[in-house]
């Protein structure tokens, strides 16, 4: 199993995501960063919606810049429902 730094993200969030759960970029691309960021925003509250843009483009292999205005829209939605929910 890859560690979740071969997707371009960092030690810290490496070890947020793991204590969530979440130990290899294989489990973080299964579970998908909705779910991903739904977790870290339930242990860690100061979660933001920039986090799950960069979940989503680790698992998409992309820059953070590249995701284009209607997925960020999209994610914004999400993120505003489930941390509402919380």
């Amino acid at each position: 199993m890859a560690a979740v730094t071969t997707l371009g993200l960092g030690k810290v969030m490496e070890k947020k995501l793991h204590s969530v759960g979440i130990h290899s970029a294989e489990e973080l691309m299964e579970i998908g960063s909705k779910k991903a960021v739904l977790r870290l925003k339930e242990k860690y509250p100061n979660t933001c919606v920039v986090i799950l843009y960069h979940l989503e483009a680790a698992i998409r292999g992309v820059e953070i810049k590249q995701l284009d205005d209607a997925c960020k829209a999209e994610l914004k939605t999400y993120f505003k429902t489930c941390a509402s929910d919380l």
